[in-house]
């Protein structure tokens, strides 16, 4: 049987885990976008690349996983310019994997 929470209690060897539910949940948030276009634009970078992003990196998933479905599919699909305040590194990178 599949648990979905880890109710194990925190070790050193287990230290890790909340940033392993953190990333879960993250990947989940990123492939269940509401628009099958974001599903693939978004959720395939974050599904190839989810085990390598650091917590700054996490970080900056979360701010753009806020952003309205319509506004990304456009910046990641070259579509329209990243605008100045939305702009970040992992975003850019987002959007160059997109191919755009």
């Amino acid at each position: 049987m599949t648990r979905l929470y880890d109710t194990a209690p925190m070790t050193e060897q287990n230290a890790e885990a909340p940033l392993d539910v953190r990333r879960r949940r993250l990947l989940f948030r990123a492939t269940h976008r509401g628009t099958h276009e974001n599903d693939l634009l978004v959720g395939g970078y974050v599904s190839r690349r989810i085990a390598g992003l650091s917590e700054s990196d996490l970080d900056a998933l979360e701010t753009i996983l806020e952003r309205p479905d319509p506004d990304l599919a456009d910046w990641l699909s070259g579509r329209r310019p990243i605008p100045p305040d939305c702009d970040s590194p992992l975003l850019r990178a987002m959007r160059d994997a997109a191919g755009a």
